[in-house]
């Protein structure tokens, strides 16, 4: 196994793009985020407020009927699309062109929600996250993976890694197991975790940021709608993932003085998303300006 890439500081600045002062919403990208189930619409809402806080121009979010109130009071600034059924996904339908699409927060496994995944990976191409029951589903159903568009992101936990790969018997195995799955099917892995690690086939990179705060409900469901925001913005795909799972590590870092690890919540990932910008900002100006003088 290669030694992994590091992501710090220096290799995300190579990658960041500051906001453009003339642009406006219409050019900061439009992301669909598509999830949520009776008892689980807090996971979509968590990540279309990410979504929405990474920069993003324009969210929809596409749901089940019971989240529609939840969604418009939780999150104003965001489009809500509903499905027929009440209280799952039964088919997923939208009237528009996204730049890019996440889905699996909150999604559930009904098999009227399994066929619709499949209906959708069958007929849309746009570029792709995935992440939570999606993944699931996808081990279900092992040949759904060759529908998937070539640099899907897919940001598994580490039992939903095993279950698309398989059992492991050791870290090594694992990664073998990981970059084998990855260059097989042309697929870009976020392995969570302390560190995450990105898969992008022969190529790992190890992030240098976050802390014990991130084990909390929910942070898995921001860091998929910053890294479709990113996405929906012209990032490429290997691009996103790495300035999504930095930016999110970051958050913790900057909240842990105060927050400290037991207090700390996936809302405040996103409460923290504008300062780990800002720091970002702060550094580009230094090194302009060790570069002029």
């Amino acid at each position: 196994m290669k030694n992994p890439i590091p992501i710090d500081r220096a290799a995300i600045l190579k990658r960041y793009k500051p906001t453009d002062p003339h642009t406006h919403k219409g050019i900061q990208g439009h992301a669909l985020l598509i999830g949520g189930s009776y008892g689980r619409i807090g996971a979509i809402a968590l990540s279309s407020k990410a979504c929405l806080k990474t920069g993003c121009g324009l969210v929809t979010v596409f749901i089940p009927r019971c989240g529609y109130e939840i969604l418009q009071t939780a999150n104003p600034e965001v489009m809500v699309l509903t499905d027929s059924q009440e209280k799952h996904l039964s088919k997923i339908e939208f009237d528009f062109m996204p730049n890019a699409i996440g889905i699996g927060p909150g999604l559930g496994q009904e098999f009227e929600t399994q066929n619709a995944l499949h209906e959708f990976l069958t007929n849309d191409k746009t570029p792709l996250v995935i992440d939570a029951d999606a993944l699931n589903i996808l081990s279900q159903n092992a040949a759904w993976i060759s529908l998937l568009p070539d640099k899907t992101i897919l940001t598994p936990h580490p039992k939903e890694l095993e279950r698309l790969i398989g059992k492991w018997n050791s870290n090594t195995e694992k990664f073998e197991k990981t970059i084998a799955f990855s260059t097989l099917n042309h697929l870009i892995i976020v392995m969570k975790g302390a560190p995450t690690f990105i898969i992008d086939g022969e190529t790992i990179y190890e992030n240098t940021t976050g802390n014990a705060a991130l084990a909390t409900a929910g942070t898995g469901d921001v860091l998929t709608g910053m890294i479709t925001s990113l996405l929906a913005q012209s990032y490429e795909p290997i691009d996103a993932a790495i300035l999504g799972v930095y930016l999110h590590g970051l958050t913790a870092d900057i909240a842990l003085p105060e927050a400290g690890y037991q207090a700390f919540i996936a809302s405040d990932v996103i409460a923290n998303i504008g300062k780990a910008f800002l720091s970002l900002d702060e550094f580009n100006v230094i090194a302009r300006n060790e570069a002029i003088s």
